[in-house]
This record gives structure tokens, C-alpha cells and sequence, in this order.
């Protein structure tokens, strides 16, 4: 009888847990087209959709000017085989397609106004009267462009596109084909969607704060929505019928992560997230039952990030859906993680057990990405320790979606609005701005025929571009180029590549050509021979770019040899501000551009070579020999003098925006020299005081104030330089995870000890006891002024040079005297004939001070 009512009790259980789920996951479209073009009767998929023929479908084709349109005219029915890429749930969906010829629209009774999805299938079928795949068309939905000059070019892929659009009571899909093509699609669904899924706020990821009128103001595009850690999820899978693609293909540290999962019947969903009800129409259970992990956190060193990357348009900005589901810790309150977008921080030191009170309970949070805030057409997630001293050491990720948002011109691919106007950037200008624009377009059209004729009357000596004189070595200090004809950003189209487009002698050459003065031009078999043909023994550095290799040149000159990646999305930009920074400048303190190489689809700059490498390898992680407490001053004092000569020395002035050990280089005489320009900008005109700009620059180093406002100054060098000068008396990481958290950050850890008045107890060990106590005291006060909160309180870096080369004459009078008083007890001990304590004197009353020079040292002070 006790078992029967166990197994009573446990089916009631069951059943309730059935209802439950049933209840918060079941959702009934309001609104629920689905239409299978140009099919004449329905097709019922096994997922359980029924998609119903246009004749089904009564009032929702019409087309402009009275053109009528025959169902039988203009669709297409084929027994094509789809491309494996196609769900066979989906597969009865690409037999069949319409046509347009004429701009035409399909328009629906909405009878609940709100969000609603729309998805679009195109497949090119290949037919005999129409080559689909050179279809040109765009397609509007209301006022909302979806899409503009749309074709679909691979004939084996299906093109699936799904968008969130608020509609109203009358809702319109226009089809426009361009002049002298058509449109054509495949299947239709305008379906409502939850009024929970998506929120009219998010939080912004930088500056912080909150973003308004998501749902309501902006017509969205789903880019990417990933089941992390589990497999690919169909339609069927999803309460309304999503589609969640695996993370496989944007994992970008596989290695350091591994995939977990529990049963579904483990996942929870908490009655309130925000405000907000949480069930499994935000995202099913198979999302939160799966996820990421890092890999044996417990022995590997966690100083890492989980990373997934995704390529985006440029130009837009886009909201980005989180998911988390703690399905890996034993107990509440031991997993804390944090999580980044585009190397900003976007949630530190998560804990979800606070957020949601117990485990495997699903939660999520929306994040807001600005569009100046994705650069290299890439967004990038991480998730990673937050390190503190209690807790696992771990972090998850269980679901991800990246959404872009329409921009100003209410579109979502261009921008040109649905009636054809222009609405982009510089769009709005007036009468007097269009005058000046003409009148400025007329004399630029004037110089270059001047230059036209000027160059044809003075022709340049055959083979000039390989000569080695004197001239030839020399860089354009003022070229007033437009980067628009030199080193193009890279748009979504690979035909515009630096790499994929350019043929041999066309892109450096044709700007050096045009230049007054020039680097030297270097065959690629130069270079070739000089790194023995790239070889990998021969690489000294790595970065986005590529790779840098020491090369050594016929006459035993030894170069730094940078080659572009050409698979690399990476460091185009910062190539080009590279050129155009160092081609400007010279200075004994900043790395020398040598000159250049574009043969074959090459693009590869040529450096001088730092033989002693970056400061960073001299201070730690290496085994070799440590720098003395003077050689250390001296090197500071070389990178400060090239910092302030950028700042102040050039025509304008120049924020490096990069200022960290690993770019402060050192030549075979410990000479430092700034290098990496990449990041570099223009310093603000006089009647500015900042440069308006998204973060860049490198972790813990980063000026707080800068990061807070995107408001670029010199002050934000001398931040960074702060740091630097910490790191340099330290000898330690400016970021170190695995110490306890009071330790992580340098700067911060640092300006602790100097508050104490206790800085000597963090010193490299290996010249604690060999630095001047004035000398010290000045260089810290330095660095201290330097990692001021406010950049208005920081110094110049004039006033930080100062400030070291005081520390150093400090620091070499003391050695002075030092040396001054073991010569002079030498000289008392000769005269005296033998030991001084034989002759009763204590060496503790020899005074150095009456000398003329020590009188002038005792007495020691600064301007």
C-alpha cells in the first residue's frame, strides 16, 4: 500500500510539473501568417506548422499600379534538391518560390498591434526562364528597410532571415526589385511575438546607463542566437518556433573550455526576472540546460577568458541577450564570474545564487552595444574569473543572442529610407555647407590637375622606387593625403580588401609615388631573403596584424619586418594610422619607420630593429638579467621624452592611447624608443579640450576617466604612463588574476602601500636595497601624480620628465657620495700608515661634506 502511494505521489508530482511547464511555455499567436509562396496547396511541416498556399490566404497580395500578378505567371515550382544546410523539417518550404517583376506587397490584418516576428526564406531554385541569383531587390516592412539591394549568390545555401517589427493595424512587406531585375521569396511568416520577449529598456555597455525605447523605436534583426555548449535546435525544439545554432563556429578558445549539460527536468524558471516573467518563451530549457564551462578551473591557470567572436556590420548598433543557467556548482555562492563585451566590462563578479536564489535557475540580462562601439566589424563576448578569494574559480555561459538594431534611417541593411532618400552620415546639411562643399570640390579638382601637369613636366628617373640613396630613405613628414585613397577601411565585402583586391604595386606605391619624400620601397625578395622566406625561427612578435620577423639584409643590417595577415579583420586600421602617425614624425625616443613592401598582394612595413626587445621582458616573465634601479630611471626618462614630444613636439599634437611596457622597446644601448601607433589620434585642436572617441587601449593601463566619459586627452598617456612607472619599480603585471583581489590591479595595489607610507614593501627585490630614498620618494610622487582620478589633475608629461630626471641626479649624487667616501677612507687609511681603528679613529666621524663637491650635492635642489 506505502509503495502504491509513493508512485501516487510521485505521478501527481509529474503531472503538476507537466502542467506547470505547459503553463509558462505555451503561447498563442494573436497573429499567425504563414504562407508557403507560390505553392497551390498547404504544406505542413513536422514540427507541426502548417504553412497555408497565397490562394488559402484571402486579400494579401496586391501590387502597385494595378499590375496584376498571376500566381501561375509568377511562381515557380521545382523538384531541385535543397542544400544539406536545410532542416529536412523545413525542406517542403524551397520547392517553391514567387516572383516579382514589379514592385509589389503583401499586406496583413494585424489584429493585436505590437512586436511581431517576420521571417523570410529565399532559396534560388534553378530554373530555366529566371536566374534567381541574379535577383536584385530590396524589401520594406512598413517604414522599416529590411533589406536593399538584396541577392542571394550562392545558389546551394538557403538564406533565412528573421526580424522583430512592431506592427500596426494594417502591416505591409513591399518587394522591390531593382531596375531590370525582379524579386522573388520563398516562404512568409508575420507572426506575433510575446509581449515579454522583448523590453523597452536594456542596459547600455558603455558609457553605462540605461537604453529606451528598444521595442517601440527600433525594428530588430536577429544576427546570431546560440545554444551555448549544447547542440543546434530546430523550430520544434523552441516554444515559438526559434531556430538556436551551436557556438561551435565562434568558440574561439575551445581549448579552454568544455561543454556541460543536465536534464531539462533540472532547469528551473524563477517567477520574476526585473519585472519581467521568465519562462521558456525568453529562451526554452534546452538553452539553460547546456553550457560552457572553463576547463579544469581548478588546476589551469585561470588568467583567461571563455571568447566568442562574431562577425557584424559596421555602422549599427546592436542589443545583446545573455543567457545564464549555474547548472556546474555543488552549492549557492561560490561562482563568480565576469563577463565582457568588446573588452568592456559589462557585469563584474556575477553571482547568480544572489540574482536568482538557487541553482539551475534561468536568468538573463540585455545589453545594448552603441555603434561606436564595434570596430573591425566584429563583436566579441567573454566571460571569465572574477577572482575573488572566495569562490570557484570558474565561469559559464549557457545561451547568446546578438540582435542588430535599424539605424537613423529606419533601416536595417543601408542607408536609405523606404521612400529612397538619403539618411546617413552627413546627411542634412545645409544650403551654405553644399556651397562650400562645391567650391572646395572645385579647387581639389584644380590642384590635382596642377599636379597632373607638374608630374608629367618632371618625370621621375626609371627604377627610382628601388634605388638605396640617401633620398630614397627618407618618409613623407607632410603629406596631405586622404585616407580615403590610402589604406581603406575594409567594408563587409571582401572585394574591398586590402588583400583580396589589390594587385601588385598599387596600394603603398601609388601614395608613396604621390609623396614628396619617401620611405624606401623593399622588393618582396629582399625581404624574403632577409627572414629566410618568413621563416617561424625568425619571428620576434605577434599581434592582430600578423606577425613581426627580424630580418637581416645583405650588408648585416637588422630590421623588424611587419607582414600582414591577409585572413586577419584585424589591425587595417591601425595600420594605416601607423603610417600616417610615423610618417610624420622623428625622434631619438620613438621607433623609426624604415620604409614598406606592396608586391603580390603584400602589405609589409619595415621598422628599425629594438635589438634588446619590449621593457616588460627586462622587469619579469623572462630569464633575463634584471635592469638596475638607474637603467630603469634612464628608460622612463627615454619613453617619457618621446611621449612628450608626441604630445607637444609634432606639427599637431598626438595621443598615443597605448602606453605600456610591452610597447616601450630598447635598443642594443638600452636606448628606449615609444613604439605602436596603431591606436594613436590627433590631440584636440586648441579650442577643444577632448577627443570624442570609443575606448581602446589595454587593460590596466586604461585611464578610468576616459573610460567612464570616451573622452580622449594627453592626460590619458600620462595615466597610462603612471602605471608604467609603477610597474617599472614593482616589476610585476599591471593585471594579475590569480592574486587576491586587493592585488589584481598594480596602480591600485601600489597607491595602497604609498597611502600607508610603505612603498618600499613592494619594491623589486632586486634593487630594494640599492635605491635612494630621495630619489624613490621623487619618482613615486611622480607616478602617483600621474594616476590622479581627473585628467585635470594629472601633470603634463613636460612636468613627469622633470620629475625623473630629478630622481635620477638623486639618485647618481648619492652614488656619488658613496663613491666619494669609500675613496676618501682609502686616502685617510694611506696617510695614516695602517688600519684607522689602529690609529683609534671611527670611521663613522669621517665627514664627506667638507669637500667643495659634496657641499654643492648636500645642498641639492630642483628648478
Amino acid at each position: 500500500m506505502e509503495k502504491f502511494l509513493h508512485k501516487l505521489s510521485i505521478l501527481f508530482l509529474f503531472i503538476i510539473l507537466i502542467n506547470f511547464t505547459i503553463s509558462n511555455s505555451s503561447f498563442t499567436p494573436a497573429d499567425n501568417y504563414l504562407i508557403d509562396c507560390g505553392s497551390s496547396q498547404q504544406t505542413k511541416l513536422s514540427d507541426g506548422r502548417t504553412f497555408k498556399s497565397e490562394r488559402d490566404t484571402a486579400s494579401l497580395l496586391s501590387s502597385d499600379e494595378d499590375v496584376q500578378i498571376s500566381a501561375d505567371d509568377s511562381s515557380i515550382i521545382s523538384s531541385a534538391k535543397a542544400p544539406p544546410s536545410v532542416p529536412p523539417s523545413s525542406l517542403p518550404l524551397f520547392t517553391t518560390l514567387r516572383v516579382f517583376t514589379e514592385e509589389s506587397m503583401y499586406s496583413f490584418h494585424i489584429s493585436q498591434p505590437g512586436t511581431h516576428f517576420v521571417r523570410l526564406y529565399f532559396f534560388p531554385i534553378p530554373h530555366a526562364t529566371y536566374n534567381l541569383t541574379a535577383a536584385t531587390f530590396g524589401v520594406s516592412a512598413d517604414d522599416y528597410v529590411l533589406l536593399e539591394d538584396f541577392s542571394v549568390l550562392d545558389s546551394t545555401t538557403l538564406v533565412y532571415k528573421e526580424y522583430l517589427v512592431n506592427a500596426s493595424n494594417r502591416f505591409s512587406l513591399v518587394f522591390k526589385p531593382k531596375k531590370k531585375s525582379f524579386a522573388f521569396v520563398n516562404a512568409i511568416e508575420v507572426v506575433s511575438a510575446p509581449d515579454s520577449l522583448v523590453a523597452d529598456f536594456a542596459a547600455a555597455v558603455f558609457p553605462a546607463g540605461v537604453f529606451n525605447g528598444l521595442s517601440s523605436n527600433y525594428a530588430l534583426q536577429v544576427s546570431y542566437r546560440l545554444n551555448v555548449g549544447g547542440p543546434n535546435l530546430g523550430p520544434g525544439n523552441d516554444t515559438i518556433y526559434r531556430t538556436w545554432e551551436s557556438d561551435s563556429a565562434y568558440n574561439m578558445f575551445v581549448e579552454g573550455s568544455k561543454s556541460v549539460s543536465v536534464s531539462l527536468k533540472t532547469v528551473k524558471y524563477p517567477p520574476a526576472n526585473g519585472g519581467v516573467n521568465l519562462t521558456p518563451l525568453i529562451a526554452p530549457a534546452w538553452v539553460y540546460a547546456s553550457a560552457q564551462q572553463m576547463r579544469d578551473p581548478v588546476t589551469l591557470d585561470p588568467n583567461f577568458n571563455l571568447t566568442w567572436r562574431f562577425s557584424v556590420d559596421q555602422g549599427y548598433s546592436y542589443l545583446i541577450r545573455l543567457h545564464f543557467c549555474d547548472i556546474v556548482s555543488l552549492a549557492l555562492n561560490t561562482l563568480y564570474f565576469n563577463v565582457y563585451i568588446n573588452e568592456m566590462m559589462a557585469i563584474p563578479s556575477l553571482d547568480l545564487s544572489s540574482l536568482t536564489g538557487a541553482l539551475a535557475t534561468a536568468y538573463y540580462r540585455d545589453f545594448v552595444l552603441d555603434s561606436a562601439n564595434v570596430t573591425n566589424s566584429t563583436i566579441m563576448v567573454q566571460v571569465g574569473c572574477a577572482n575573488l578569494q572566495s569562490g570557484v574559480r570558474d565561469a559559464i555561459l549557457n545561451g547568446l543572442e546578438i540582435i542588430k538594431m535599424s539605424n537613423s534611417a529606419r533601416s536595417l541593411n543601408g542607408t536609405l529610407t523606404v521612400d529612397g532618400k538619403y539618411k546617413g552620415p552627413g546627411s542634412g546639411i545645409g544650403a551654405m555647407k553644399i556651397v562650400s562643399a562645391v567650391g572646395l570640390g572645385l579647387a581639389v579638382t584644380a590642384m590635382v590637375l596642377l599636379g597632373m601637369v607638374c608630374v608629367r613636366w618632371q618625370r621621375r628617373p626609371e627604377g627610382w622606387e628601388k634605388r638605396k640613396s640617401f633620398s630614397s630613405w627618407l618618409l613623407p613628414l607632410n603629406a596631405g593625403y586622404s585616407s580615403n585613397n590610402f589604406l581603406s577601411s575594409r567594408s563587409s565585402s571582401r572585394k574591398s580588401s586590402l588583400f583580396g583586391s589589390r594587385q601588385s604595386k598599387s596600394g603603398y606605391s601609388s601614395y608613396f609615388a604621390s609623396s614628396v619624400c619617401f620611405g624606401r620601397v623593399f622588393t618582396l625578395g629582399e625581404l624574403q631573403a632577409a627572414t629566410q622566406n618568413f621563416d617561424e625561427k625568425a619571428v620576434i612578435g605577434v599581434g592582430g596584424f600578423g606577425k613581426v620577423y627580424l630580418g637581416v639584409m645583405e650588408d648585416g643590417t637588422k630590421l623588424a619586418i611587419k607582414r600582414g595577415n591577409p585572413s586577419s579583420e584585424q589591425g587595417i586600421n591601425e595600420f594605416r594610422t601607423e603610417i600616417e602617425m610615423l610618417s610624420k614624425l622623428r625622434h631619438r625616443h620613438l621607433v623609426s619607420l624604415i620604409g614598406f613592401c606592396d608586391e603580390q598582394s603584400e602589405m609589409i612595413l619595415v621598422y628599425e630593429y629594438m635589438a634588446n626587445g619590449p621593457l616588460r621582458d627586462h622587469l619579469y616573465g623572462s630569464s633575463l638579467p634584471p635592469l638596475t634601479w638607474k637603467q630603469r630611471l634612464e628608460i622612463c626618462i627615454g619613453a617619457a621624452r618621446g611621449l612628450h614630444y608626441l604630445h607637444t613636439g609634432a606639427a599637431q599634437g598626438i595621443i598615443h592611447r597605448d602606453v605600456k611596457t610591452t610597447n616601450i622597446l630598447l635598443d642594443d644601448n638600452f636606448v628606449a624608443k615609444v613604439a605602436d601607433f596603431g591606436l594613436s589620434k590627433a590631440a584636440p585642436s586648441l579650442d577643444k579640450t577632448h577627443v570624442s572617441t570609443a575606448v581602446k587601449g589595454s587593460f590596466g593601463y586604461l585611464d578610468p576617466e576616459y573610460f567612464r566619459r570616451q573622452q580622449l586627452t594627453e592626460k590619458s598617456d600620462v595615466y597610462s604612463f603612471g602605471v608604467v612607472l609603477f610597474e617599472a619599480l614593482c616589476a610585476r603585471t599591471v593585471i594579475d588574476p590569480k592574486l587576491p583581489r586587493e592585488q589584481v590591479s598594480l596602480a591600485e595595489w601600489a597607491m595602497n602601500w604609498h597611502r600607508k607610507g610603505k612603498i618600499e614593501k613592494i619594491i623589486d627585490p632586486h634593487i630594494a636595497s640599492t635605491i635612494n630614498g630621495e630619489s624613490l620618494k621623487k619618482f613615486v610622487e611622480a607616478a602617483e601624480k600621474c594616476l590622479a582620478e581627473y585628467g585635470v589633475d594629472r601633470p603634463s608629461m613636460g612636468d613627469v620628465l622633470w620629475n625623473l630626471e630629478y630622481s635620477l641626479q638623486l639618485q647618481e649624487a648619492a652614488s656619488m657620495q658613496v663613491e666619494d667616501k669609500s675613496e676618501c677612507l682609502i686616502g685617510i687609511e694611506k696617510i695614516s700608515g695602517g688600519d684607522l681603528k689602529n690609529k683609534g679613529l671611527d670611521d663613522s666621524n669621517v665627514s664627506v661634506e667638507s669637500s667643495s663637491l659634496f657641499s654643492q650635492m648636500g645642498n641639492f635642489q630642483g628648478r
